[in-house]
């Protein structure tokens, strides 16, 4: 197999002034979205926005991730937006479309500036990410915490090494994320785990599906939800050649397996979610989605999220 694609990369930071921060999303399980960055240093071949990113006629491919668009006057913004005599404490959902605890956080603190906005208006949020420099914000989170309602996904599709190296190549180990995941809990913060997106004849092996429930619960994460991968295209031409380069095996399953269709057929995954669903019962983690834990969007909703 080839060597994966090294952890850190030469990125671009081109940075922007945005004219909204919070944005209206239809026809999903949440209304409002935020997003400080657009663009994700995190680079998962499997990653769902690359559709978007064709859609937008902007690179889906191995340049995905090397520019990334910081809205240095979000929080400014979306301070305005909340103290809007219109506005009704709705919860916000910070990362749909990019994470916001991708390295370019620790530069700008964007995130931070505008959980501390959310927290001075008592707003509830929820998040998504696979960032642990989320500990960085302890204080701030426990205090919005306190005033409003919050909820962590941390996103862990897999504890194995090898996939996790060539399928998320700018991201922290699943480890460090479990660690964040103890802190937070033990800060009384509602954390829990997305495993997803499971990828066929990698990650859905009942072993591997069973390492990440066990630590899931051994760090304490208030819940656990599963979904299996989906690949519409930008995502699919990406992810298919990651695919061929370290497990060329596989390509005729997924040829099959998503001919002509974005979704695996429930025959497919079918037996893979029933291990998911024996695994929670078996080490007693719930099965908690909340707002933030329902399937991504389509791309042309995406457009609402950036």
């Amino acid at each position: 197999m080839d060597a994966p694609e090294p952890r850190l990369a030469d990125v671009e930071y081109a940075e922007i002034q945005c004219k909204s921060a919070l944005n209206r999303v239809k026809g999903m399980f949440f209304e409002w979205s935020l997003n400080p960055y657009t663009g994700c240093e995190h680079r998962c071949a499997f990653c769902y926005v690359r559709a978007f990113e064709l859609r937008a006629d902007r690179p889906s491919d191995d340049r995905y991730g090397r520019t990334v668009r910081v809205k240095v006057n979000v929080a400014g913004v979306l301070r305005a937006e909340l103290s809007r005599k219109s506005w009704r404490k709705q919860t916000v959902v910070i990362g749909a479309a990019t994470d916001p605890y991708q390295p370019a956080e620790g530069r700008y603190k964007l995130t931070r500036q505008c959980l501390q906005a959310l927290r001075d208006f008592a707003n509830p949020a929820a998040m998504i990410t696979r960032g642990p420099m989320i500990v960085r914000d302890l204080d701030v989170l426990t205090e919005l915490a306190r005033r409003a309602e919050l909820h962590i996904t941390f996103s862990i599709p897999t504890i194995d090494d090898d996939i996790w190296r060539r399928t998320e190549p700018g991201t922290a180990h699943p480890k460090q994320r479990l660690r964040a995941i103890e802190k937070l809990v033990s800060a009384g913060i509602d954390v829990g785990v997305g495993m997803a997106p499971i990828l066929p004849g990698l990650s859905d092996r009942p072993d591997r599906v069973e390492a990440v429930v066990k630590a899931a619960r051994a760090a304490g994460a208030t819940g656990l939800w599963a979904g299996m991968l989906h690949l519409k295209d930008g995502t699919r031409e990406h992810f298919m050649s990651v695919l061929a380069t370290h497990w060329p095996e596989l390509v005729p399953r997924y040829e099959a397996a998503y001919r002509a269709r974005a979704y695996l057929p429930p025959a497919y995954g079918e037996s893979t979610m029933k291990t998911v669903a024996r695994l929670r019962t078996v080490h007693g983690v719930e099965d908690r989605r909340r707002v933030i834990l329902k399937p991504p969007p389509e791309p042309e909703q995406l457009s609402l999220l950036n």
